[in-house]
């Protein structure tokens, strides 16, 4: 078995102007996927709005510069995960289906293995 993280990025304006009983939809779809799948799920959370982001990066000079705000501007931002065991990358996208994404999409990426 390989370990993949199931990535949820989405437009957080849509989740921010979604009525209360689709939040509650949502949410009730992430506990049937976390109910249906406990075996295969290693780990997971939600993050909270880039709004709250730091950046922290290498001055190239053996110092950092830190500064307010996500790395970059995009649309969608990643705002949550799950880490997933997984037999396979077409096993690891099955699991990867069955999460709510609402208001974006999903990245599957298998976890790197260090000997």
């Amino acid at each position: 078995m390989s370990q993949y993280l199931i990535l949820i990025y989405g437009d957080e304006a849509g989740y921010a102007g979604a009525s209360q009983e689709l939040n509650d939809e949502i949410m009730a779809g992430h506990m049937a996927f976390g109910e249906k799948n406990a075996a295969a799920i290693q780990g997971g959370n939600a993050l909270q709005p880039t709004s709250t982001a730091t950046t922290v990066r290498s001055d190239g000079a053996d110092g950092f510069t830190v500064t307010d705000g996500p790395f970059v501007e995009t649309k969608e931002a990643l705002g949550g995960y799950y880490l997933v065991e997984a037999a396979d990358l077409d096993e690891a996208i099955e699991l990867a289906k069955q999460v709510p994404s609402n208001f974006g999409a999903l990245e599957v990426r298998p976890i790197m293995v260090f000997n």
